[in-house]
């Protein structure tokens, strides 16, 4: 290759069976390669991103979840953090490195804020001090946001998650992402692409409403690929197309902080906004979709041997690791929890702990991201007799997260060009030397 730019799209629940759905996508690396991709554990948004753009496990880079509770604080940070918290350089830092003219754009992965990358876009609504929201993104530079909104409109964050959530949230990282490859060109471009996420969690991966989202994805594709190629002026693009994770169904919901407080390990207390969880009890579960890190206070031994026969065997629970049994997945670090609990493939797990709905917080049946300490995908649902988040776990039929064992929880890696990377099984972690390569790095 002469001098080629890259473009890779992080396309969370794509499946290899959803590709011939794809014809644009498809018609793109028709002459290039197909590879199974294996997200590693945990293969959930963070860790699986900080592990394309690292080539390291969380063991190094220390995104163990979609947030983290910070022990020292008795804080629990989810959805919020900026890009320091990946503790190794990433693919623009080793393209900087080599070479200042090696730009890069980064658009839309949670923990870009604060990159090292040239051009960055991700959402940062202002929180007001009454409560509301203010619509904004976090770009560099500063004033790009302000052109991006008068090209396409402010930045529909009622689209990208919740009740509402949409194809109109893709379609304005795609139309914003023209606008900056028209003006900059960056050599290196990570897309994220989030909408299959929705309907796959929603009402499952096969359902209508999934096989109708990967029809709408690939038109935003389609405006994408035209988009850059004017963009680029015909300049060669190596286009990469990453299955973040594959969403598989679920029919069954476990509640791991239910489990601890059964068992007296975790402890609530009463406030005017209903049952808060005390984050000083003995053990709590930080849920991410399919696991939890179990966090003991002081790092009981004998409490953390409580937990392990507590949620060893539970309903819908595979596997549970503690100590130096974490390094098999490379989740030995100091911020994941004391337990790592991790779900059977048909299983998902909720935050809750409250046993009575009417003692549930009030930000349990609201689109609140930030306050809820774990991860609740219901917020996708809408009960419209109460115009609220329902209370009902059990509606979630797709989750993601467990370790891939079989063929079906397993990914699909496409490129633009032949010899890129074969036919082999790759993991997530080897996507940033495939793309490095492509620099002579």
């Amino acid at each position: 290759m002469s001098d080629p730019s890259v473009v890779l799209l992080s396309i969370p629940g794509l499946r290899r069976q959803d590709v011939a759905k794809l014809p644009r996508l498809s018609a793109l690396m028709s002459d290039g390669d197909h590879a199974e991709l294996s997200a590693s554990f945990p293969a959930v948004t963070w860790p699986v991103q900080a592990n394309m753009l690292t080539g390291k496990l969380p063991t190094e880079h220390g995104v163990v979840s979609n947030g983290f509770f910070w022990r020292d604080s008795g804080e629990v940070e989810m959805w919020t953090a900026w890009n320091e918290k990946i503790l190794c350089p990433q693919i623009w830092d080793v393209m900087h490195e080599r070479d200042a003219a090696l730009t890069s754009a980064v658009w839309f992965p949670m923990l870009s804020k604060g990159c090292g990358a040239d051009y960055v876009c991700m959402p940062a609504p202002i929180h007001n001090p009454d409560g509301s929201e203010s619509l904004w993104c976090y770009t560099k530079p500063t004033e790009l946001y302000g052109d991006l909104r008068d090209a396409s409109g402010h930045f529909p964050l009622k689209h990208f998650w919740g009740p509402l959530a949409n194809i109109m949230s893709t379609d304005w990282i795609v139309e914003s992402a023209i606008v900056a490859a028209e003006r900059f060109a960056p050599r290196f471009f990570f897309l994220y692409l989030p909408h299959l996420d929705y309907a796959a969690q929603k009402d499952g991966p096969d359902s209508p409403a999934a096989q109708i989202a990967v029809r709408e994805l690939d038109e935003v594709v389609g405006k994408l690929i035209d988009g850059f190629t004017t963009a680029y002026n015909d300049r060669e693009l190596v286009w990469l197309a990453a299955s973040e994770y594959v969403i598989t169904e679920v029919d069954h919901v476990g509640y791991p902080n239910r489990l601890l407080r059964e068992a007296g390990l975790l402890r609530v207390y009463d406030s005017d906004r209903g049952e808060l969880l005390d984050v000083r009890s003995p053990a709590w579960a930080m849920v991410d979709h399919q696991y939890s890190n179990v966090f003991v206070a002081d790092r009981d031994p004998a409490v953390v041997a409580r937990v392990v026969d507590v949620l060893s065997g539970a309903d819908g629970i595979d596997e549970v690791l503690v100590g130096e049994q974490r390094a098999r997945y490379g989740m030995d670090h100091a911020r994941a929890g004391d337990v790592v609990a991790i779900s059977t493939a048909n299983s998902w797990q909720a935050y809750y702990w409250w046993e009575d709905d009417n003692r549930a917080p009030d930000f349990a049946r609201t689109v609140d991201i930030h306050k809820k300490p774990g991860f609740d995908p219901v917020e996708l649902h809408f009960d419209f007799a109460t115009k609220s988040t329902p209370l009902d776990a059990s509606l979630i039929r797709g989750s993601h997260g467990a370790p891939p064992k079989s063929a079906d929880q397993r990914g699909v890696l496409l490129s633009s060009a032949s010899g890129l990377c074969g036919g082999a099984t790759l993991r997530d972690t080897e996507m940033a030397a495939l793309v490095l390569k492509q620099f002579g790095i």
